[in-house]
């Protein structure tokens, strides 16, 4: 990727609301930093007056039906009477997903029951993507938006959004606040304009590339600014924007111009503008600098959207770029006897792909669509082509795509139109043949992502591109090409939103709960299990320990097995099956060990038992002050989704730890700590194996005095004698972090005070 499209700043700046660099000592920092978009809008949902230390209420929420029923759960079990804000639950991920037979109805009748019963907001299957309605309806300038989906991004309408585990969604419905430290804050700066041909995709692919692996955006918040701005509709930044949670930022907030203003008022919303700038020379942690002129056609390579280069390098050298996704691919598919292949792909040096799809919460935009069918115009995709899928983000943009003729267009042209879903971004429709290649202008590119099972021999893998590069891949028969490599004239349609769409189909009934409702709850939907506090000492089994990044697709794949997301017995089942088959039955060994001690049944039959044993004598305690439970061991645990059953999956089977070098994002630790799990820290090398027992003295007050360091031993499996020391800590963490973690569970701890 060459070097001119970004630049990276890192260490701090003070800039005017253009975007103009200041000297220092103009203005001093401390009340420099108080004039970035991000601090006014911190600021104003703050609940306490410590702004480094921030308590915040969100203005609304969003959940979709892969994760609210959790959610709801959890929330009933808190003490729930009625929804604080408007809380909007979309049935958008699963609604063609049909494993388990009545599973996926079961869900959203149950949905609509709690938005009947406590006053929510229920947009039923097909009427429009999560974050597509979001933005059509709810959100504006200066608001903060919480969501149970890690693509909650707003800020190019001047709304942060925030995406998280259900925990967190649960503390806002029980009127709790989301405590975080004041985040840095990172300016990305934006110049010249964007090459005909060139989409949202290219630029956000730009700047995943420039940032993900370095970790020069993690946790913190983008500000974008910049005459760049300008040049671009609602609808491109939106497609940038919502690509930032690949990055691994934390929020996005942009300024706001006429445009966005135009925007709300098309969607009958013109009262919730506000322009959105810094209120004078602000003070960033970093800059990006991103030249539009310069972005290229990008690609993401198998298997992740941090896996850059532009189209124009591949072609320079695809076995490169080809034989490195293929060894990756067949480290995840494993050792099956059948080799993966993306080799065959290179035909007389070309990349021809086998299938390409446009979708979702990126894809899915009505520009993209429009400008697909400039491209495809006059073009003919028969049945010996790669087939193209396109579905529009809402029925409010596929009405217009219909009223404008550009459905027709493309019809004709062979490409087929499908519901607002987000089926092929989640791995649920759209599986491409073993071995196959598809291209996406989807957010994700993760193994599993395009519905392939690795752990069944069964692979096939995704490129990233924006939408207007694969139409004109289509056009050319599935050779790889470039959008900016043809001559197209774009129409550039003027989109009309169909307002009655939503009045006539959404459920509104926010603020007119009925108590006596009675909910609709399908035979696949469970109880949460019984969780147990923490004793005074913590005894952990390593049952999975790995190298290198181990992603929250892997942890609990999305795909089919989130069908499963509202029994938490059946979908823990599939922990980890696409990268550890055994880990499952390890992890269920410790936990019947831990009821076996509960119940009082150890003996010392076995050498777990006379472990146990020993360690009783060694400590001078007895049996019932040491918690026995799982743990994961790895370097980097938690890139992607913030999908919580990547954490109430291990907790479900018994895990009380993991055990990393680093957490990829904050809303995953969240995660950990909402389900009971410590998020262990430590600097040295976890060269933990499966089967090493490691022991937490006193981890009661290890918990209360975090981050204060501590030490787990590495135990000898026979005697209980600590073999060595691992240094480690559990990070700072808030007092009611710090309550949920010792009570054994989120649900545990509202559950003990749901009257407070």
């Amino acid at each position: 990727m060459g070097r001119e499209m970004i630049k990276l700043t890192d260490s701090g700046v003070f800039l005017t609301p253009q975007g103009e660099a200041v000297k220092q000592g103009v203005i001093p920092k401390t009340e420099a930093v108080k004039n970035t978009m991000a601090y006014s809008i911190l600021k104003a949902h703050n609940q306490g007056g410590d702004m480094e230390h921030l308590r915040l209420k969100f203005d609304a929420l969003v959940s979709p039906d892969n994760n609210y029923v959790n959610i709801l759960q959890t929330a009933r079990a808190g003490g729930l009477k009625q929804f604080p804000v408007p809380y909007v639950l979309s049935n958008c991920h699963h609604t063609l997903c049909a494993v388990g037979g009545t599973i996926n109805e079961d869900d959203h009748v149950f949905g609509l029951g709690n938005a009947k019963k406590y006053g929510g907001i229920f947009v039923p299957p097909y009427r429009a993507v999560l974050h597509q309605y979001m933005r059509e309806m709810m959100a504006g300038g200066g608001r903060m938006i919480l969501g149970s989906d890690s693509h909650t991004r707003y800020g190019a309408l001047g709304t942060m959004g925030i995406g998280e585990g259900g925990g967190e969604v649960v503390k806002q419905l029980l009127s709790k606040t989301y405590d975080i430290e004041m985040p840095p804050v990172l300016a990305v700066k934006l110049t010249g304009s964007l090459k005909p041909g060139v989409g949202p995709q290219d630029v956000a692919l730009a700047l995943v590339g420039a940032t993900f692996k370095n970790g020069f955006v993690k946790n913190k918040i983008l500000e974008f600014l910049g005459d760049g701005i300008g040049g671009l509709s609602p609808e491109c930044r939106m497609g940038i924007d919502v690509m930032t949670t690949e990055s691994a930022a934390l929020s996005s907030i942009w300024c706001t111009d006429q445009l966005v203003q135009e925007y709300l008022a098309i969607h009958e919303r013109e009262e919730d503008y506000r322009e959105m700038k810094p209120s004078g020379i602000a003070y960033y942690d970093g800059m990006i600098e991103i030249d539009l002129s310069s972005v290229e056609c990008m690609m993401a390579l198998p298997f992740h959207p941090g896996n850059v280069c532009s189209i124009r390098e591949f072609k320079e050298n695809p076995e490169k770029y080809l034989r490195k996704a293929e060894e990756e691919g067949q480290r995840i598919k494993g050792d099956t006897g059948k080799k993966f292949v993306l080799m065959d792909k290179l035909i007389n040096g070309e990349l021809h792909i086998d299938q390409a799809l446009v979708s979702g919460c990126s894809g899915g935009m009505f520009e993209n669509i429009a400008a697909m069918a400039d491209i495809l115009r006059g073009c003919a995709i028969n049945g010996s082509r790669p087939g193209l899928g396109i579905n529009p983000a809402s029925q409010p943009v596929y009405m217009d795509l219909v009223e404008k003729g550009i459905v027709s267009e493309l019809t004709i042209a062979g490409a087929v139109m499908r519901p607002a879903i987000c089926g092929p971004c989640f791995g649920v429709t759209d599986v491409p043949a073993d071995n196959q290649l598809s291209i996406r202008h989807t957010t994700r590119n993760y193994p599993n992502r395009e519905g392939s099972k690795p752990g069944e021999n069964q692979m096939a893998a995704v490129i990233l591109m924006d939408a207007r590069s694969i139409a004109a891949t289509v056009r050319n028969g599935g050779v790889l090409t470039a959008a900016t490599e043809l001559d197209v004239v774009y129409r550039n349609p003027q989109y009309h939103f169909h307002a009655e769409i939503y009045k006539n189909q959404v459920f509104n009934n926010f603020g007119s709960g009925n108590p006596d409702e009675n909910l609709k709850m399908g035979p696949n939907i469970a109880d949460w299990p019984k969780m147990y506090p923490l004793t005074r000492h913590l005894l952990l089994r390593v049952a999975g320990a790995y190298e290198g990044s181990v992603t929250t697709d892997e942890l609990i794949p999305s795909g089919e097995v989130s069908s499963y997301r509202s029994n938490p017995d059946k979908i823990s089942e599939y922990m980890m099956m696409s990268r550890d088959s055994g880990y499952v039955k390890r992890a269920k060994e410790v936990r019947e060990l831990d009821r076996r001690r509960r119940s009082g049944e150890i003996g010392e039959n076995t050498d777990c038992e006379r472990l146990l044993t020993a360690l009783c004598k060694r400590l001078n305690c007895s049996q019932s002050e040491i918690t026995i439970g799982s743990a994961i061991a790895g370097d980097q645990i938690g890139d992607g989704s913030s999908r919580e059953q990547a954490a109430s999956c291990q907790k479900v089977l018994g895990g009380y730890a993991n055990i990393a070098n680093g957490f990829a994002t904050k809303r995953y630790r969240s995660n950990l700590i909402n389900w009971g799990i410590l998020p262990i820290l430590t600097g040295d090398r976890t060269a933990l194996q499966n089967g090493d027992w490691l022991l937490i003295k006193d981890v009661d007050s290890a918990v209360t005095f975090s981050p204060a360091p501590v030490f787990a031993e590495l135990l000898d499996a026979v005697t209980g004698e600590d073999k060595s020391s691992l240094k480690c800590t559990f990070g700072e963490m808030t007092e009611d972090e710090k309550r949920i973690l010792l009570s054994g569970s989120l649900i545990n701890y509202y559950g003990q005070n749901r009257d407070s």
